[in-house]
């Protein structure tokens, strides 16, 4: 449970910080903006839409600029950035401000996301990379877990006071979260010798890893499933009683901070990471039918299923994590890491922007066999985890003239 000391300590360490800070705000933040700021409900949606789009567009752009400046400049930028936003929340005077903050938050926020992830690529030794991000995300559900303690009691005390605690606490957390990154070692340098720079656009050309990256996205629909689906499914279509939603959520919780290093074993090559795809995928698959059943069965029984489908829920996030840090660590160009995350995460957010609804609908408003259309959709990404990964293999990356390295 406790971290290799030196840099990746100090990664788990800052990722418990940030943690802490981030659950403290979300457990109330739409509580914070409809009661403080006084927006209404449609106004807040529409707002975390907007975030959600600038992630969506900006992913690969700010990568390119973390590429650029250094991951852990990005990093301490985007943080304070960060920090500075939520400091301004609440002097927020009406929904075109409102709009124009969290666009500044969003970007932030993709900023430094890009930072961190080129900066622990770097920085941390290849052998050591993918279970130290294993324990930063172990830590960070940690952090989380505290912070939404805190922001429940912020909430408890039903008052301006208290939703400002909110905001503040996560302020704070970012700028000492931007204090405590730039103390860290610097990253080694990565500019590269070539003449002529690549563009950071012709990483959408690279079809094999964008293929990749809509693997990723289609198996990253478990989160869906994980934090909407279900829990529609378990309120509208079972038995089951409402305080059950905490206990899965809390299976998730305990899971990924107990075993989220343990499972990435073997995320340690392109054989072993494809093998943890499949596996997550198989994960997803089985879990699809195990929730349908629930609607059919009573009492312990639907609580049993609900609770067994959530363990096969995490297990795909445990093992598609794991999986993800070392292919998009290894195998993108290391003067391009950002760029190429950041174009991951575009194409994978397509996924993510058409999910909620399309699952929703095939898992409820059909009744409950729409599951076995979602555990193909599984299905078909076990059957191309292998293929895709063999064609990334074999294919030269954006600006190189050889094939990534069959490690």
């Amino acid at each position: 449970m406790l971290p290799p000391p030196g840099l990746p300590r100090r990664l788990a360490t800052q990722s418990a910080l940030l943690g802490i800070g981030g659950g403290t705000f979300l457990t109330g933040s739409v509580v914070f903006f409809t009661l403080y700021v006084g927006l209404s409900p449609i106004q807040v949606g529409l707002g975390f839409s907007l975030a959600g789009l600038v992630g969506l567009v900006g992913s690969l752009p700010l990568g390119h600029l973390a590429d650029r400046i250094g991951g852990r400049r990005a990093w301490v930028l985007g943080a304070l950035g960060g920090a500075a936003t939520f400091a301004a929340y609440p002097f927020t005077d009406g929904f075109w401000m409102f709009l124009v903050l969290i666009t500044i938050e969003a970007t932030a926020d993709t900023f430094a996301n890009a930072g961190r992830m080129v900066y622990m690529a770097a920085a941390v030794r290849r052998e050591e990379r993918v279970r130290t991000m294993a324990f930063a995300r172990a830590y960070l559900n940690v952090g989380f877990t505290v912070g939404s303690g805190l922001g429940a009691a912020a909430l408890a005390l039903d008052s301006r006071a208290g939703l400002l605690v909110l905001v503040l606490a996560n302020a704070a957390g970012l700028a000492l979260n931007a204090l405590f990154v730039a103390r860290m070692p610097a990253q080694p340098s990565l500019r590269t010798t070539r003449e002529r720079q690549p563009s950071p656009w012709g990483v959408l050309r690279d079809h094999p890893y964008t293929a990749l990256a809509s693997l990723f996205g289609v198996l990253w629909l478990n989160a869906t499933l994980f934090g909407e689906v279900v829990p529609l499914w378990a309120i509208t279509m079972t038995d089951a009683p409402k305080p059950l939603l905490g206990v899965l959520f809390a299976i998730n919780t305990v899971m990924a901070v107990a075993l989220q290093v343990r499972a990435t074993r073997g995320a340690d090559s392109l054989t072993g990471s494809t093998r943890l795809l499949r596996w997550a995928a198989l994960a997803s698959v089985a879990a699809c039918p195990v929730v349908a059943l629930s609607g059919a069965t009573h009492g312990w029984a639907t609580i049993a299923l609900l609770a067994f489908a959530i363990v096969l829920l995490t297990a795909t996030e445990l093992w598609m994590s794991g999986a993800q840090w070392y292919l998009q660590t290894e195998i993108p160009p290391a003067e391009q890491r950002g760029a190429y995350l950041g174009a991951s995460k575009s194409v994978g957010g397509v996924t993510k922007m058409l999910g909620p609804a399309s699952l929703t609908f095939l898992a409820i408003h059909t009744g409950g066999w729409g599951w076995w259309l979602i555990a193909g959709i599984f299905v078909v990404a076990w059957a191309a985890a292998r293929p895709i990964v063999a064609w990334v293999e074999r294919t030269p990356r954006n600006g190189l003239t050889e094939p990534v390295p069959s490690i």
